[in-house]
């Protein structure tokens, strides 16, 4: 579950170092609060809460001490290890335009499309409404569809 962990940590990071710390952050919490998990529920729900929270309070606490917190998508360093030239360069194109969505679709469609989460499963982890989640999706498609297709055309 560690790799499924720390991808989603560099979402909601944006930068590997980042995402290690908040990964570790994560366990260990998990460690710390084990007796609050409920056997039989699905702890990699529990854990991506965990790793959000801390992440929520981590931007928090940036904002207040010097207002800052995200890192330019041209700073995330990610190996590419797709063996076809072309569905690299396309699905270098689709990442580069999800690290540009906002935040809450970012971190949604990472959830359903990259880690295979229901739609009831993301509302759950992110504590929304399952209409939120809907709408975060068809947004996120919307915007990419838009921006991939400008970017075919030649236009702005």
């Amino acid at each position: 579950m560690f790799p499924r962990l720390w991808r989603y940590c560099l979402v909601l990071t944006r930068n590997k170092d980042n995402a290690n710390d908040l990964a570790q952050a994560a366990c260990e919490r998990a460690l710390e609060k084990a007796d609050k998990f409920e056997t039989g529920t699905h702890l990699d729900r529990w854990i991506f809460r965990i790793a959000q929270r801390i992440w929520l309070n981590e931007l928090r606490s940036q904002t207040v001490r010097r207002g800052g917190g995200l890192v330019s998508v041209d700073d995330v360093d990610l190996p590419d290890t797709k063996p076809d030239i072309e569905t690299n360069i396309y699905a270098s194109q689709v990442l580069k335009e999800v690290y540009l969505l906002p935040e809450a679709q970012r971190i949604t469609v990472l959830l359903v499309y990259v880690e295979g989460f229901s739609y009831k499963d993301a509302a759950q982890v992110l504590d929304i409404p399952i209409g939120t989640v809907m709408s975060r999706l068809a947004a996120a498609r919307g915007r990419i569809s838009q921006r991939m297709d400008r970017e075919k055309t030649g236009t702005e």
